[in-house]
């Protein structure tokens, strides 16, 4: 299928917002913020190099000093780094792209060492069970117990999303996404693995519920709704998620995200980032038959896969993660139908070691 014949290269209206295409660049951590989580040139360029998709998401960036759980990952919950993030949104506006800034935190998916000494804080007081050791500002470290979340705390929390929202919109992002998935705070209230509360927050499929709800209602006090996104990976077992009643769970939660008229809805059908294996996996079509807004799908789809994805009306757009790290011009290549860069080396993938597996991959034009 020529790109003049696929969904993939076509505009797209996303409620009011006209991209491009319907190629995304799924969030990805990096680290390249530096010990102070900073947005820098260097961040600004990466971004800019890969504008060329219809819609750009940012690495996940934490809404408060609680909320921070990996090493230089940038925040957005100060006024020095809402000014620094301005130079992002204005170098890919400055090549005609689309940036929304993802929400982040991290529960209990963090370690005592980002936080003094204190606790990660979660829905309940379960460790990761993944067998896995903790990446801290120390080196490998072991998983920790997190400290339950009072109930009175939660209001803060939801706080905080609304005043990051409110500094994205300061540094003149398009949008935010909400990351409500991969085994963070608010993918750990969601889940009955995670969530064992008996309070408002906890104990039914409407009650873990409840706080994204009440995130997604204080940014809409900051944003319109139509300029905001969610995140979900019901079928993901990264961080040591998977819970029993999974398809409940993420249909009860799609529903009720259909009341309002979101940017769109991302969902991590894909299973090559990691699979409960409870059951079988959740599909797009599953999500179509209970939210009728955009829907975006992720994790390992190809050119010709996200292509039948959006001609079967299964997906309004497709996020792509890893390609893009190697391919800066990765819309170019998949419209040429060009080979791709060589997958990059993962030790550069998250190491705070400035342009290296960063911004240094060659594009059609300099080959």
């Amino acid at each position: 299928m020529s790109q003049y014949d696929s969904p993939l290269f076509q505009a797209y209206d996303l409620r009011g917002l006209t991209l491009s295409n319907r190629i995304a660049m799924a969030p990805m951590t990096r680290g390249r913020a530096g010990k102070e989580r900073m947005a820098n040139a260097l961040m600004a360029k990466y971004y800019q190099q890969r504008a060329a998709a219809g819609l750009l998401i940012t690495e996940a960036t934490t809404i408060s000093p609680q909320a921070n759980g990996w090493d230089q990952s940038p925040g957005i919950y100060t006024s020095e780094m809402v000014e620094a993030w301005k130079q992002v949104p204005q170098a890919v506006h400055e090549k005609g792209g689309k940036i929304f800034l993802q929400l982040w935190h991290t529960g209990r998916a963090s370690h005592s060492s980002f936080h003094g000494g204190e606790s990660a804080v979660a829905p309940s007081a379960i460790m990761i069970d993944d067998g896995e050791m903790q990446h801290t500002p120390n080196g490998k470290e072991p998983r920790e117990v997190p400290r339950a979340l009072e109930t009175e705390e939660i209001p803060g929390i939801v706080a905080d999303y609304a005043k990051a929202a409110a500094g994205a919109k300061e540094a003149g992002f398009d949008g935010v996404e909400i990351h409500s998935a991969n085994g963070y705070l608010l993918d750990e209230f969601l889940q009955s693995k995670t969530n064992h509360r008996t309070d408002p927050y906890g104990g039914s499929i409407e009650n873990r519920y409840r706080i994204l709800d009440e995130v997604v209602q204080a940014i809409s006090q900051v944003w319109p709704q139509e300029r905001i996104g969610v995140r979900l990976s019901p079928n993901g077992a990264f961080n040591g998620m998977g819970s029993p009643d999974y398809r409940e769970q993420f249909t009860y939660v799609a529903q009720q995200l259909n009341q309002y008229r979101l940017a769109y809805l991302h969902v991590m059908d894909g299973t090559g980032f990691g699979f409960h294996g409870l059951g079988e996996p959740m599909t797009l079509t599953e999500f179509r038959q209970v939210f009728d807004g955009p829907l975006m799908g992720n994790v390992a789809y190809t050119r010709e896969s996200g292509e039948q994805a959006i001609d079967r009306g299964e997906a309004d757009l497709i996020a792509y993660g890893r390609p893009f790290i190697s391919n800066p011009d990765l819309v170019r290549r998949f419209a040429e139908e060009a080979p791709l860069n060589p997958e990059a080396d993962m030790r550069t993938w998250y190491s705070p070691i400035g342009a290296e597996g960063y911004i240094d991959f060659p594009t059609l034009e300099s080959v």
